[in-house]
């Protein structure tokens, strides 16, 4: 008499994957944003895509009803700030990844929304923290003709005898007020109609832009954006994350106390590196949710679409690429929490390397997103199906927060300079 052969079980997976050890709350978490993310960030999304920039933000439009449903999630910088840094991170990821996964471009407004009160409650001054509470912020971080140099921080990594790039976005300290005048660029997100700004500028203390080495000095400054002096450009019209209001902020002679300064010459350099550092990181959750978007819409469709008498996830082929996409996602996933928990929990994290998540974790978000398009074949190109928006969406993550060959070029420089100076790698 035989025995039945005992087959391998299938593994668990969760809504993100192969993940293990979440705990219940992490998970219960990860079931309400999903909730959230699938029934109201994926319609609105897919609304706001389709409308002119001058229709979609409009009070009463799909992007606030956004953002008043969100609020009742009770979700923020102050919730997040009460945690240890390692559980911080791990719902940080979750979080973010979900949401995008929802709409990347929603998700980028929620993170942006929060800068300004996240920063002022970081400095500990509640004057700033209630100016900030409850309004959506945005973060003024690029100027026209200061893009991705932004994130440049050693004097050596400029040309021999060139000075730190200026920009036209500046701040005057004079005596107890700031006097800013300029204008950001156009990408600035929420922009179009944040009612608060974490300002990023050049700053003058009364003897100049640049200290000796031609470095320029900063500030990051709180500012209400209903000041007199302050306008807005249109809405941008643009490719993808159409759901993200951005456009361009202009100040004219903008007089602020000088006590809503956050960080100024001592301290505006690790201010602005931790900024930034918050950004990548964002951003590298961001790809995550959005490739896993593109990736799960593509295996849907295979076990939906006949070709040569079967369905297309029957066929070896598909099955590979599925498999090379699914690989990619899983990858992307890895580094982008590895990013979020080095940048929580170092003594001293640093934006070079999130920058490295960042282009690592959006370079391969478009792998998969092109992919899985492709996988669509031609209705893949027509709005029947939501997948073209991801890949345009994917694009836009190619150079938002800083242009992937800029970014992985300073993490060469950073893995240089460790070796020449620490011996880092050295056998």
């Amino acid at each position: 008499m035989g025995t039945r052969q005992q087959h391998v079980p299938m593994p668990e997976v969760t809504l993100s994957g192969f993940d293990t050890g979440l705990s219940e709350e992490e998970q219960g978490i990860q079931q309400v944003v999903h909730r959230f993310a699938r029934d109201v960030m994926r319609p609105l999304g897919r609304e706001l895509d389709r409308l002119p920039a001058e229709e979609a933000y409009l009070p009463g439009s799909p992007f606030w009803q956004f953002h008043t449903e969100l609020q009742k999630l009770g979700l923020g910088a102050e919730a997040m700030g009460e945690l240890p840094p390692v559980q911080a991170a791990r719902l940080e990821a979750i979080l973010i990844e979900e949401m995008a996964w929802g709409d990347a471009g929603l998700a980028v407004s929620f993170g942006a929304g929060g800068m300004p009160l996240m920063m002022a409650r970081a400095s500990g001054n509640q004057e700033l923290i209630d100016l900030c509470e409850g309004k959506l912020g945005c973060w003024c971080g690029t100027q026209p003709d200061k893009g991705s140099d932004v994130l440049m921080l050693y004097p050596e990594q400029r040309y021999p005898g060139s000075k730190g790039n200026k920009g036209n976005l500046v701040a005057v300290f004079e005596n107890d007020e700031i006097v800013i005048n300029g204008q950001t660029s156009a990408w600035v997100s929420n922009g179009a109609v944040a009612q608060v700004a974490l300002v990023d500028a050049v700053a003058d203390y009364g003897d100049g832009f640049y200290d000796e080495q031609g470095n320029t000095f900063g500030c990051n400054v709180i500012v209400p954006l209903d000041l007199k002096g302050i306008s807005r450009g249109k809405p941008l019209e643009k490719l993808g994350k159409r759901p993200l209001p951005q456009g361009e902020i202009y100040f004219d002679n903008v007089r602020v106390p000088r006590r809503f300064a956050i960080a100024t010459r001592d301290d505006h350099e690790i201010k602005h590196a931790q900024a930034w550092a918050y950004a990548g990181t964002a951003m590298s959750l961001i790809a995550t949710g959005l490739a896993r978007a593109a990736f799960e819409l593509a295996l849907a469709y295979a076990h939906e679409r006949k070709q040569g008498g079967a369905m297309l996830a029957t066929h070896q082929l598909t099955q590979y690429r599925l498999g090379g996409i699914g690989m990619k996602v899983e990858a992307i996933r890895a580094m982008a929490r590895h990013v979020s928990h080095f940048t929580k929990c170092s003594p001293r994290p640093h934006p070079y390397f999130t920058a490295a998540g960042k282009a690592f974790c959006c370079s391969e978000l478009m792998t998969v997103a092109r992919e899985s398009l492709q996988l669509f074949g031609g209705v893949g190109l027509t709005r029947e199906f939501p997948i073209e928006k991801l890949l345009r969406d994917a694009q836009a993550m190619q150079i938002e927060d800083g242009e992937n060959n800029i970014l992985q070029t300073h993490y060469g420089y950073l893995l240089s300079t460790l070796y020449q100076q620490d011996g880092w790698g050295r056998a």
